[in-house]
């Protein structure tokens, strides 16, 4: 059985709970690498990752290079001397700090590679309306999400699941995944699988402005997993034209009906105090949206503080 010597590295709330599995478990962590402190809030205060704060909790060393590259990380990573690097939620590596230890560096993703490569595969499986995903160990090559497959294990997406809570669901199925591919490492067992390239791969694009707006002419079922696939974060906008005005608003929650109707796409009608938007094949109801300048609302409050004309559309 080889002794593991573990240099950690991620960054979010997602990547604490696999080093605490792996502490857990009783593994050495020789250092956590993470991303340099940012400035954050109105005050521009200077904040602590997530696994930042974790670590110096559990008294494990950190570093915080801006550089991956340079002599002087790669003078930690020889003073530290690991034998295996794990990736959680990390940025892309130069290949002299993946190839360091003697056997190798591994990356948990958030879906069933080779499907969803990416930076954002939790959000894309549902807004494309997936039924399964899941998590995937494999070992770090030259290129993105491409390496040999150690473990993948799949999970149901349901029908109710928002990023978030599917987020949580992957956060604790990836932890265990990652000790048992530790496991498997420690007492060389493991066996890989080469990822094959095929037509039909879906990637997990980086989530900006253009590809988190709301299509209105979709869909309503595309339309819905859209917004629940960007809820919590970043949250699905769109733009309201009401009275001649038009402003930017979020969607953070919604409801569908399936129902023929001859409205215009994007035409809002207001009934019993719900906030129904057309569609292609329906209606989208708002739950919670969020006027800019204002905190986000349930439909019933927003309606209180706010009225929608007759002729009010998204666009």
């Amino acid at each position: 059985m080889t002794a593991l010597r573990i240099l950690f590295m991620g960054t979010p709330e997602f990547a604490v709970t696999i080093l605490d599995k792996i502490i857990q478990q009783n593994y050495t962590v020789v250092g956590v690498v993470t991303a340099p402190d940012r400035p954050a809030g109105r005050g521009q205060k200077l904040r602590k990752s997530a696994v930042k704060v974790f670590a110096e909790e559990k008294g494990i060393e950190v570093l915080q290079p801006t550089n991956l590259k340079s002599d002087a990380f790669q003078e930690d990573l020889e003073r530290l001397q690991p034998n295996l690097n794990i990736v959680v939620a990390f940025r892309m590596l130069p290949k002299k700090v993946w190839n360091f230890p003697r056997l190798g560096t591994f990356n948990l993703h958030a879906s069933l590679l080779p499907q969803y490569r990416g930076a954002a595969p939790i959000n894309w499986a549902i807004i494309n309306g997936e039924k399964i995903t899941g998590v995937t160990t494999f070992f770090i090559d030259d290129k993105i999400d491409t390496g040999a497959v150690i473990l993948s294990e799949e999970i149901e997406i349901e029908a109710t699941d928002n990023a978030g809570s599917l987020h949580d669901k992957l956060m604790h199925k990836g932890a265990s995944l990652v000790i048992t591919t530790l496991e498997q490492i420690e007492t060389d067992k493991i066996s890989l699988r080469e990822q094959k390239e095929a037509r039909g791969l879906k990637t997990a694009y980086k989530l900006v402005n253009e590809n988190t707006k709301i299509d209105w002419t979709k869909t309503t079922m595309e339309i819905y997993n859209h917004i629940r696939g960007l809820s919590p974060y970043p949250v699905a906008w769109t733009q309201l034209e009401n009275a001649g005005e038009v402003l930017r608003c979020k969607i953070q929650e919604a409801s569908y009906t399936l129902k023929e109707h001859f409205l215009s796409f994007g035409t809002v009608l207001i009934e019993e105090k719900n906030i129904l938007v057309a569609t292609r094949d329906g209606f989208i109801k708002i739950e919670e949206m969020q006027l800019p300048g204002k905190r986000k609302m349930i439909a019933k409050d927003l309606l209180n503080g706010y009225a929608f004309k007759e002729n009010a559309r998204m666009l």
